[in-house]
Parts: structure tokens; sequence; C-alpha cells
């Protein structure tokens, strides 16, 4: 039996956390990582999510202690903010990580062949 080595940047691959690697959970988390919070509504429309989406990603990320939402009244009105934590600020960090050194070790062009 012959035994493969892995490139040591790729094995990052599969430690790449697949809660955040979802396209629209990648987005939401790419925007709070940058800013203190933001509010439902100005997330919803930032990231073209319809209301339902949104809201089911959210609620996957707050599962995970990824992110926090505070929910109140403005007046009448519901307004709720969301935040990254501190357990979600390290693993959106650490997946950034993983995925530049795999990006970072990938050649500029495929093995050269034409």
């Amino acid at each position: 039996m012959v035994e493969t080595q892995r490139e040591p940047e790729l094995h990052l691959l599969a430690d790449i956390d697949p809660l955040i690697h979802a396209p629209a959970r990648l987005m939401v988390l790419t925007y709070l990582y940058v800013v203190e919070s933001v509010d439902y509504v100005f997330l919803m429309r930032l990231t073209g999510l319809t209301w339902g989406n949104l809201s089911t990603h959210l609620a996957r990320l707050e599962e995970a202690g990824y992110i926090a939402i505070e929910k109140e009244f403005r007046g009448k009105k519901p307004h709720s903010m969301i935040h990254l934590t501190d357990r979600g600020r390290k693993a959106f960090h650490t997946y950034k990580t993983n995925l530049q050194l795999v990006l970072d070790g990938l050649p500029d062009e495929a093995g050269g062949n034409g």
C-alpha cells in the first residue's frame, strides 16, 4: 500500500469550520467582523438575504455562540441588534487564517500544462 502525503497547508481545509463556510453565514460574519454591531434590517439589506433566510442563518450562528442578538422595542416596533461574541470573533479569525494559509500555499498557475 502506497502512503500519500498531504501538502501541509491543504490539511487546514479539513479544519475549516463548516458553520462559517456556508456562503450566507460567511457573508454575515464577514460584515459583523468589521463592525461593533448592526441592526437586523440593515444586515438584511446589506446581504440581500430574505427575512426568513437571514433569520435561519442567524439562529444557527447564535446556537453556536458565534453571535448575540439583542432584542428591544423602539416605541412599539421591535428592533434587533446583532454582534459577534468573543467566541465568534475567535472562530472567524481562525477560519480566516486557515483559509489564507491554504490559498497562499497554492501555486499561481496549475502545473504549467497548457
